[in-house]
């Protein structure tokens, strides 16, 4: 009787694997916490504050906008992850006239070179009644190209003059932390959530 002996290899972690991981992941953080009588709206809100707070004492000029805004939807952590394809999960409070009317989560997905991962805060700031109503309509609204940001990446402010207040929808984006750089909110989608 001979025996055969076998060599036991690691298991080998493709990109292709790596990256359904990584989504897989997002997708299981976009479903947690979200049954209905949850300490999540709770939460939310804490975190909005805090995200407001920091927003207002870094960057003085968004306190305007906010006074000048008919509702703002406040995202205090978005998190992004790329491995060839990438994918991006937080969660939000839509406020009007300071007070939270709807909750949202906000979902991205990308291709295209990318390897990292990126964490950052937004603000949208919605300067019509009609952007806000649109917004508040839509089932499941993306962020498009014609976003007029006030706040970079980088956290450069940027003035904000009579032209930047005609347009409909403002957007602020701050906080960023992670290995790679640029965040943007083109083609994110927003739905309302319960927490």
């Amino acid at each position: 009787m001979s025996s055969i002996s076998r060599e036991s290899h690691p298991p080998r972690v493709t990109r292709r694997g790596f990256t359904l991981a990584a989504l897989a992941g997002v997708a299981m953080t976009a479903a947690c916490g979200n049954g209905v009588g949850s300490p999540g709206a709770a939460t939310i809100d804490a975190r909005v504050d805090a995200t407001l707070n920091q927003m207002y004492s870094q960057y003085p000029n968004t306190v305007e906008l906010a006074r000048e805004s008919d509702g703002m939807l406040v995202m205090p952590l978005v998190t992004e992850a790329g491995f060839g394809f990438g994918g991006g999960y937080g969660r939000g409070a839509l406020r009007v006239n300071g007070v939270t009317v709807d909750y949202y989560s906000n979902t991205k997905a990308s291709a295209g070179f990318q390897i990292g991962a990126k964490q950052y805060a937004h603000v949208l700031f919605f300067m019509t009644p009609d952007a806000l109503e649109g917004f508040r309509r839509a089932h499941g609204w993306t962020a498009g190209a014609d976003l007029d940001y006030v706040l970079s990446d980088r956290g450069d402010s940027i003035s904000a003059d009579t032209n930047t207040l005609r347009a409909p929808i403002l957007a602020a984006i701050f906080g960023q932390a992670g290995l790679y750089a640029g965040a943007s909110l083109e083609g994110a989608k927003y739905t309302r959530i319960i927490p």
